[in-house]
């Protein structure tokens, strides 16, 4: 039994935060996972980065709004989900995936929670757990499926090293240089392959 579990930003889609940096003309926002590995620690200065810009919820949703997938990410993601199960787990928030989820045919995500004050500003963040990418595939395990995941960020380390196969995809130099026994691929057919070998 096995399932496949995907990073969704550098993976599947651009990475939100950085079209939205381009967007509203605010280099910092540039910074992500592959950048800072801690999560909360780049997500609290995200958020006062906005307050201090007057930016909130509906200015990042018209920036997911014009994103489109990679460029042959659904055709991959369709011939995966033809031949195993794929849950994309993501440290976005649900209110930054849905458009996208419709976009790449609706796959299962499993993703965070965005507060947002009535003025929509984004006030605060809910993770669904500690480590939630690493703890969703311990907990997958524990109920009998072999794990087989592939990232791009420091945050995807922690799933791809726990599965049963684990590939590095589209990531930085440093990051496949500190894990040289990580896969690393650049292509789709490349990360199909990949995961077809270790079904």
């Amino acid at each position: 039994m096995n399932i496949v579990c995907l990073d969704l930003e550098g993976v599947l889609v651009p990475e939100i935060w950085i079209a939205f940096s381009k967007a509203s003309g605010i280099p910092e926002l540039k910074r992500t996972t592959r950048d800072e590995p801690d999560y909360n620690k780049l997500m609290n200065w995200r958020i006062g980065i906005l307050k201090e810009h007057g930016l909130g919820l509906k200015e990042i949703q018209e920036t997911i709004a014009t994103i489109d997938p990679m460029e042959g990410a659904k055709e991959f993601l369709d011939s995966l989900r033809e031949i195993t199960q794929v849950i994309i787990l993501s440290d976005t928030f649900t209110q930054f995936a849905t458009p996208l989820m419709k976009k790449l045919g609706w796959p299962t995500i499993f993703c965070n929670t965005l507060e947002v004050g009535e003025g929509g500003e984004i006030t605060g963040f809910r993770m669904r757990a500690e480590k939630s990418k690493l703890v969703t595939v311990k907990a997958l395990q524990s109920i009998g499926f072999d794990t087989i995941a592939a990232g791009d960020s420091y945050n995807d380390l922690g799933m791809i090293e726990a599965s049963k196969a684990g590939f590095l995809f589209k990531s930085t130099e440093q990051i496949k240089k500190d894990h040289p026994e990580l896969p690393a691929f650049e292509t789709y057919e490349e990360l199909l392959a990949g995961i077809k070998a270790a079904l």
